[in-house]
């Protein structure tokens, strides 16, 4: 289409806050545009496409659960209509609830948290596929899974539920990985450990990497820069020969 840019794409979900804000603006000033989506706070996240353009770059925030199928295939023609490409797809977007023993989950709960967990990323990669992939005259690019060291970890008496979905964004990883690395995509997953984000008052425990920071090997909390560097490190051409893997951003724990 005539719109493309020649400037690279990297779009992340959730991009608003923590983890996701760090990465857009890393991913600015280290070249590329950046879309980011979101869904309850605005403010941050225009904040946050406000910082992209203030380095140079061009800039899109918009609003949508990667939970629903139509509010993703939305968000990917806004895209396509603003950039003509798309390079590299962060599925960032995540959420838990309230630290809990699996006797009290309710499955209103269960099921919001694999929607947006587990099944938003697979719901983005496929769009992104049909983008990215050779056999779709897609050019190629790069999908990375925000995962978690709950998914090795299990999470008991907090949020099992939780870990469990990221165990099978996990295993979503493997099996696309493996399907599309012919076609100049390559899939790789990031597990943060305990980091200092918002996403922890969430949880009902603002201070909780604080809590438990003497049960990490290098004894403090990660930042989400830290977690960013890893992200644009497996989206650069220095992963070339990296696909299916996951990377740790965990301090050892």
């Amino acid at each position: 289409m005539d719109n493309v840019s020649q400037t690279p794409l990297m779009l992340i979900t959730g991009g608003g806050r923590g983890v996701g804000a760090a990465t857009a603006r890393l991913a600015a000033a280290r070249g590329y545009d950046v879309a980011i989506s979101y869904v309850a706070n605005e403010t941050s996240a225009l904040a946050v496409a406000a910082d992209v353009q203030a380095t140079g770059r061009r800039a899109l925030a918009m609003r949508a659960d990667s939970a629903d199928p139509e509010q993703v295939a939305e968000l990917f023609a806004a895209i396509d209509r603003s950039f003509g490409r798309i390079d590299v797809l962060v599925n960032n977007a995540g959420v838990l609830s309230i630290q809990s023993r699996l006797e009290d989950l309710g499955f209103e709960r269960m099921q919001r948290i694999f929607a947006v967990n587990a099944i938003g990323p697979m719901l983005c990669a496929q769009q992104a596929v049909k983008r990215m992939s050779h056999r779709h005259n897609g050019s190629g690019g790069v999908v990375i899974n925000v995962s978690s060291a709950s998914a090795r970890l299990g999470s008991p008496n907090e949020y099992v539920d939780y870990a469990a979905s990221k165990g099978a964004l996990e295993t979503f990883t493997i099996g696309l990985a493996k399907e599309v690395a012919r076609e100049g995509i390559r899939v790789n997953g990031i597990r943060p450990g305990h980091i200092y984000t918002d996403m922890h008052a969430s949880g009902g425990e603002p201070g909780r990497v604080d809590r438990v920071k003497d049960t990490i090997p290098m004894g403090r909390g990660g930042q989400p820069e830290e977690v960013a560097r890893a992200i644009l490190w497996l989206a650069s051409a220095e992963a070339s020969f990296v696909t299916g893997t996951f990377l740790d951003v965990t301090g050892g724990k």
